[in-house]
Order: structure tokens, then sequence, then C-alpha cells
């Protein structure tokens, strides 16, 4: 791995050609969702809770579902606060691969309940993961909640296999890594609430749509990308960073640390054009699901980008690194 001393590094200029929009509800579901992290003991330092507040996680969902009604918002952004906090507690931390997986059977079988039944938890993340499904089961239909739950299940699996990355300081090969990102990075698992935000219901043959699929797979890989790019500075001093796809090309590519993240850059370039060119196909369906969410997906390329640049969780660890004029100007 690179040398760890502090660098002085160029963020590619991550385009977005997508409208960037903010719900009217930013503020008022920032709060509450706040206050329900606080009441879920998912995390009960008063310094971390702290940083959660300082984060405003509500202007994430806002900017990345803008169209949601109030109580959507609600729920999506909560949903994304669950992901944060169990990243924090368990994937950015030291606990080991076995610890992680001895943690899923009750977070699993709060997942594999029939739809019209009750789990008794007692964990506090199981016990939020039990709200969440439950107020998923309510907003929607089966078929979405069974798509939630699906890629739920193959986000916490692949937890393990990150864990055991920070365990033995294995940095995965770029094949591999690629291939679990879009598993570990959990987007999967917020685009497949975008449908029951918009109220607009995917069918199932929608849902398997070869194009549908692709435009979410390029979708997927500029968010996560981005993230990379955007919480490498966070991530490069942390027992994480051998999840990180900096690292994985300065490793297994042989690039420097800026010739990796400039290669992201082209990367994530690409994916957003891939999205471009197939919505022209998804369009001509004629299908006003299909096409609200390929927006949503739209909205969380702009709204991701919008709000990293803002946030405390990412800004507060780039003070000795150098942002491009392009991204202060934007920040």
């Amino acid at each position: 791995m690179a040398d760890l001393a502090p660098l002085k590094l160029l963020l590619p200029s991550l385009s977005c050609p997508f409208p960037s929009v903010v719900s009217p509800h930013a503020e008022q579901v920032d709060a509450e969702t706040f206050s329900w992290l606080v009441e879920s003991r998912m995390i009960d330092d008063p310094a971390e809770l702290d940083r959660y507040r300082e984060a405003h996680y509500g202007w994430l969902g806002a900017r990345t579902y803008p169209y949601a009604s109030r109580d959507m918002l609600r729920l999506v952004t909560d949903w994304c606060v669950w992901l944060f906090a169990f990243d924090d507690a368990f994937c950015e931390s030291d606990r080991r691969a076995a610890e992680i997986a001895r943690a899923l059977p009750q977070l699993l079988a709060v997942l594999d309940e029939d739809a019209g039944s009750r789990v008794r938890v007692e964990a506090p993340f199981a016990c939020a993961l039990l709200d969440i499904m439950c107020r998923v089961r309510d907003a929607g239909s089966a078929d979405q909640l069974d798509r939630w739950r699906t890629v739920t299940k193959d986000y916490l699996y692949a937890q393990v296999w990150e864990a055991a990355n920070r365990e033995d300081a294995v940095i995965p090969t770029y094949g591999d890594y690629i291939f679990m990102r879009r598993r570990t990075g959990a987007m999967l698992t917020v685009f497949a609430l975008i449908d029951l935000a918009t109220g607009h219901p995917l069918t199932t043959d929608e849902w398997r749509h070869r194009d549908l699929r692709a435009i979410t797979d390029s979708a997927n890989d500029v968010v996560v990308w981005d993230n990379d790019l955007l919480s490498y500075a966070k991530e490069r001093r942390g027992v994480n960073a051998p999840n990180n796809l900096v690292n994985v090309l300065v490793r297994h590519l042989h690039r420097s640390i800026q010739q990796s993240m400039d290669e992201i850059g082209r990367m994530r370039d690409a994916a957003v054009t891939r999205m471009v060119a197939l919505r022209a196909g998804l369009d001509a369906l004629g299908s006003p699901a299909v096409s609200a969410y390929v927006r949503g997906l739209e909205h969380w390329i702009s709204g991701s980008v919008a709000y990293s640049l803002t946030s405390s969780r990412y800004t507060k660890a780039w003070q000795d690194l150098v942002l491009t004029p392009d991204h202060a100007e934007r920040s």
C-alpha cells in the first residue's frame, strides 16, 4: 500500500449531466431521522451522535429522493442512516469477519420473516431493521418488499467478505473488487426503494429488463466509485483501507495514488455516458414507472455528489488535501 504520509491530491471533476433538486421536506426529515437514530440505540456514544447530527443525513435523502412525499422521504432517509450506522459499527471498525458473521442471524431472521408476521428481536440494529422492513411492507407491494429484502441480504453477506479483507490486510484483485463493490456499497438496497418513493411500481418484467439492469449497474458503479474517491481521505488511514478502489489500483495496476484517482474519474465518467445512452431506449418503452425509476437513478448520481461535497462526513478528512477549483466552486 502507498505511503500514508500527508498528501496533496486533486479530486477528478465528477461530471454530472443530471438535474440537482432538493426536497422541501429536507430540514424536517433531517431532524426526525436523527431522533429516530437516537431512539434506535444503534449508536450510543454522545460524540458519535454529534457527528451524525453534524452530517445532516436528511439532506442526503432530500437530494437523492427529491420527488418523495414526506413520509416516504423519512423511510428512505432512515434506511440510509441505518446503512451508515451499520457501516460505522461493523464495516469501518476492527471487528473480525467472525464477529460480523455472528451478528447476521438476527438480521437475516428479520428479513426472512413473512410479510405479515413479526420477529422478536433485541439487538438495536435488528430492531431498527425490523422497523424499516415493516414500513417498506406497508408502503409497497409484496414484489417490492421481496426485491428490497433480497438485495439487503446480499449486502449483509458481502460485509463478511470486506471484513475478511480488513482482518488479513488483503487488497482484493481488481476483478473481485469491481464485482463485490456493487454489493458492499448497498446501492442496490436504496435503488430498490426508488419505485416505492416515486409511487410508480415497476412490473416484474420491467425490473428484469436487460437495459434497466444495465443502467442500474452503471448508476451503482458511479455512486460507489464516487464514494471511493470522496471517502479516500477518511479511509486511507483507517482499518477499511483495503476496501477502496484507489488502493486496489495502486496495488494491482501499479499506479500512483493520483493516477489511480484520475483513472477512477475516467471510469465513472464512462459509466455516466452509458446511463445517458441507455435512457433513450428505456424512455421508448413508454412506461411511466420505468421513466420515473431512471430519473430516480439520475437523482442519486447528482444528489450523492452534491451531498458528499458539503457533508462533514467527508469534508473534514480532506483538510490536508486539495480539491480542484471546480469542486471548490460546487461545494
